[in-house]
């Protein structure tokens, strides 16, 4: 069932990896996508024409995600071209992991300033919209890393935790306005990042879920996918984890 006919969703950096797969899934519903890219062009037009051959519109455009200006003028364009915005997937993230007394100043803002501050520049740009046409969702990825913290991942951990706080407060502040916000926190996911890991590292991490398997991105699409349709209409302000069980233990 296409529940998401007629609706507008921007999805943030989604030419890979778990954004890539929210994009699909989105578009697979009857949606018309809106997303950013940082860097591949080439991966991006990929996801355009296939979100495309699904019978719906597709617009994409490359935006610094860590440039509030740059990121409101790409969210009033996209209102203008496709004539609403229903849906914000706040997807865009970046890892730089290193023990703290090796990291640097610019480590730390990178991933502040992608991961944190691009979930307001998104958010800020979104919420006048959504609460003006008394309704709208928010879905924030997030992760288990912002819930338990690891380990040579002080900076991502604090965005990460940023999020879900920033998750809990917005949903009390639209629920009002018939806007819900939740946020998706995955574990450990079969995507680019894990590609350099090793057989043995990869067995390793496997021994730690208690799902025995890594996770596929369309485990997290899949949870982004329920979030969106009405079977949770009485769900915000929550952060679901999507890690085999891993942050249990």
């Amino acid at each position: 069932m296409k529940f998401l006919k007629g609706k507008v969703v921007i999805v943030t950096g989604a030419s890979r990896g778990i954004g890539r797969a929210i994009a699909l899934k989105v578009a697979s519903l009857g949606a018309d996508v809106a997303f950013n890219y940082s860097q591949s062009q080439d991966a991006a037009e990929s996801l355009k024409k296939e979100i495309e051959a699904l019978g719906v519109r597709c617009e994409i455009k490359k935006v610094d995600i860590k440039n509030f200006a740059d990121v409101k003028a790409w969210v009033e364009e996209v209102k203008e071209k496709f004539g609403r915005i229903d849906i914000l997937i706040n997807n865009a993230g970046i890892i730089i992991d290193k023990a703290l007394m090796m990291m640097s100043e610019n480590d730390w803002k990178q991933v502040v300033d992608t991961n944190l501050n691009g979930v307001f520049n998104a958010s800020r740009s979104c919420i006048v919209t959504f609460m003006k046409q008394k309704s709208g969702q928010i879905v924030n990825i997030s992760s288990i890393s912002g819930m338990i913290g690891l380990p040579r991942q002080t900076n991502y951990s604090a965005t990460k935790g940023g999020i879900n706080a920033f998750t809990k407060a917005l949903a009390k502040e639209v629920a009002g306005f018939g806007v819900r916000v939740n946020a998706v926190a995955p574990g450990f996911i079969e995507t680019e990042i894990l590609s350099g890991f090793s057989d043995e590292q990869k067995e390793q991490i496997t021994k730690m879920i208690p799902l025995n398997r890594i996770g596929a991105v369309d485990d997290v699409a899949n949870c982004v996918k329920f979030l969106l349709s009405d079977q949770a209409a009485y769900i915000t302000g929550q952060i679901i984890q999507v890690d085999g069980g891993l942050a249990i233990r």
